[in-house]
């Protein structure tokens, strides 16, 4: 979590940015910033695709860009504590308050509460939005809002409104919603006295992760070519402080890509895990959007002279795939995994299942919002599926990798032990699959953890077929 307000960065520059309705005293980076929110309220937009676009069209770079990308993930994430807060301070439910003067407030308690941007700086530039757009009457509403939230620190306003449980106040001081972190808790098991430290590698913004391509450069060349440092547990990981992907030149030239080094650890776990018999070099991928793993796979393949296939049924995905694996050996299936028409007969099958995405909440600032328990029941049926249908086009003592983003237990080591029953697989220890990582927990079955590896919370388990 950000340090509190005071005496920090001050208020950025006069420029409006374009925008209709926009003030000459509130600055480009906080109008790009409640453009997102906004977009994420009203069309249930992704923060971190509409950012990007924002900043390139009004021609935003440096700190302003780091500023506006600070605000609109921050207040994304922070949503829940800072809708608690407001409500607080308005004296009426958030319901109640109209939704373009609330994407405001949450711009401004973000400020005052969890960054050290001035109190000044934070409450004139937010009357400033809401008087241009609104008139004098909303901003008056605007500034004695923002004022009441000031009079406390975000440490206070835990205080005196989180839950009294012990679950409900971290997600409340962690900005979770509260089944989330009763999810983390469980999965954690005998070490749930991690819930803290869990939820606050979720509530920072996390390091931008690259991938080296195998056989186009090494890890060691992408860190001194980007400035960057070689990952702990992926021989291809590079890590980034910070900046835009993008521009660098190995990624242009589709030398590396962007890509979670939990989730390198995914493709590299089906790499390694023995088969009964040798490997013909048949991989298939069959779940392969947006193609970050099938991509991985592919370079692998390329080595040694294999093949994969990639599966994806919507086409604009699909499309993300071809991309990420042009000049490699793979092909590219626009179909459903659960009845894909594909030949069986593979050695090497990785199911990494849609699932609620509760281990990578922390790189989609309003996800954990918008999920609720109920997604994760409709998500293990096709789950439960996919391994099915992944089973039928395995070969007997090939290896099918389940994987999701997600330590939720039910979509978890319930999805494998149903597996395991239902399918009489044989439960390899996948530990032994990523050599030099610590602390995977118990059992046979991995689990990352962002506060453990820095990685998404990746699970992943290797099912052989007798």
């Amino acid at each position: 979590m950000a340090a509190k307000r005071g005496g920090g960065s001050k208020d950025r520059g006069s420029a409006s940015g374009g925008r209709p309705g926009a003030s000459d005293s509130v600055d480009a980076p906080r109008l790009v910033a409640r453009d997102v929110l906004r977009a994420v309220r009203e069309r249930d937009a992704y923060a971190n695709l509409v950012l990007p676009g924002l900043l390139r069209d009004r021609r935003i770079s440096g700190r302003d860009a780091a500023l506006a990308t600070e605000l609109t993930y921050g207040a994304c994430r922070s949503r829940g504590l800072l809708d608690a807060v407001i409500e607080a301070g308005a004296g009426r439910p958030i319901a109640e308050i109209d939704g373009a003067l609330l994407d405001v407030l949450r711009l401004g308690v973000y400020q005052l509460l969890r960054t050290r941007i001035g109190a000044h700086a934070a409450v004139d530039t937010s009357v400033a939005m809401a008087r241009a757009e609104f008139g004098a009457g909303k901003a008056g509403f605007v500034n004695a809002v923002l004022r009441r939230a000031g009079e406390k620190t975000v440490e206070e306003w835990v205080e005196q409104l989180a839950p009294q449980d012990p679950v409900g106040r971290l997600a409340f001081e962690f900005a979770h919603p509260v089944w989330i972190a009763q999810a983390f808790a469980d999965a954690l098991g005998a070490r749930a006295g991690e819930l803290r430290d869990a939820l606050a590698a979720d509530d920072a913004r996390p390091a931008v992760h690259l991938v080296a391509r195998p056989g186009e450069i090494t890890a060691e060349e992408l860190a001194l070519v980007t400035g960057g440092e070689e990952g702990r547990w992926s021989p291809y990981a590079v890590y980034l402080d910070g900046g835009d992907p993008g521009k660098l030149e190995p990624v242009r030239e589709g030398m590396a890509g962007v890509q979670d080094e939990g989730s390198q650890l995914v493709a590299l776990a089906l790499t390694r895990a023995p088969l009964n018999g040798p490997d013909g070099g048949r991989w298939l991928d069959l779940c392969a959007g947006p193609g970050g793993k099938a991509a991985l796979l592919g370079s692998l393949a390329a080595i040694d002279g294999f093949h994969v296939d990639a599966v994806e049924p919507a086409e604009h995905r699909a499309e993300l795939v071809r991309k990420s694996v042009h000049g490699l050996p793979v092909d590219v299936h626009v179909t459903d995994g659960r009845d894909s028409g594909l030949t069986p007969g593979y050695d090497r099958i990785l199911v990494d299942a849609p699932c609620s995405g509760l281990g990578a909440l922390r790189r989609r600032p309003e996800a954990r919002w918008r999920r609720t328990p109920a997604d994760v029941a409709e998500l293990v049926t096709l789950q439960r599926e996919l391994i099915t249908a992944a089973w039928d086009l395995l070969r007997p003592g090939g290896v099918l990798l389940y994987s999701t983003c997600s330590p939720h237990l039910s979509e978890t080591v319930v999805v494998v032990a149903d597996a395991v029953r239902r399918l009489g697989a044989e439960q390899l220890d996948t530990r032994d699959l990523l050599p030099g990582v610590t602390d995977l927990g118990d059992g046979s079955t991995a689990q990352l953890w962002p506060h453990r590896h820095g990685t998404d919370a990746m699970f992943m388990s290797a099912l052989r077929k007798p």
